[in-house]
């Protein structure tokens, strides 16, 4: 089986969660069962039902985090000797040629991603067009809009 890489950052929110799912929702989601259960009859109960469905969601979700933390591989750039090459986990700053504006991204996994906070996928054009390139070349991101110009800036181990 592949392994996907993943951050520590990354891997400490989904243990969390993991953590909050199985130590604080799972056993409200038991109590609430229970309570609509002395409500009598199941068939016409929606507070029965609507537990019902949180707890098969609730479960659904912490075997979906299981499965990603048993499948991933967890890097930490700082113990990666600086190259100055692009790889996973280095925080890139790169200058638009055309708007001449920067733009600084952290290359994570596909489940961290978050545009707004600056993370980007592995798997994005961008990140993929980086990937080996070092500071000062210049790469083309094939956008939807047409082909946008980059200057690597600077790569850190952030």
């Amino acid at each position: 089986m592949r392994k996907v890489p993943m951050t520590i950052d990354g891997a400490e929110r989904l243990r969390s969660e993991l953590n909050e799912l199985k130590s604080v929702q799972r056993p409200k989601i038991t109590q609430d069962i229970a309570v609509a259960r002395e409500h009598g009859d199941l068939k016409e109960n929606a507070e029965y039902h609507a537990a019902r469905e949180q707890q098969s969601f609730c479960e659904g979700r912490i075997k979906e985090i299981q499965g990603k933390l048993a499948d991933s591989e967890i890097i930490d750039i700082k113990n990666i000797p600086i190259t100055g090459k692009v790889i996973f986990g280095t925080t890139v700053t790169l200058y638009n040629i055309d708007t001449e504006k920067s733009v600084t991204y952290q290359i994570v996994g596909e489940d961290e991603a978050d545009v707004k906070n600056s993370k980007i996928s592995v798997g994005s054009p961008i990140s993929r067009a980086m990937m080996g390139k070092e500071e000062g070349d210049e790469i083309t991101v094939k956008a939807p809009s047409g082909d946008v110009e980059y200057e690597i800036e600077k790569v850190e181990h952030l």
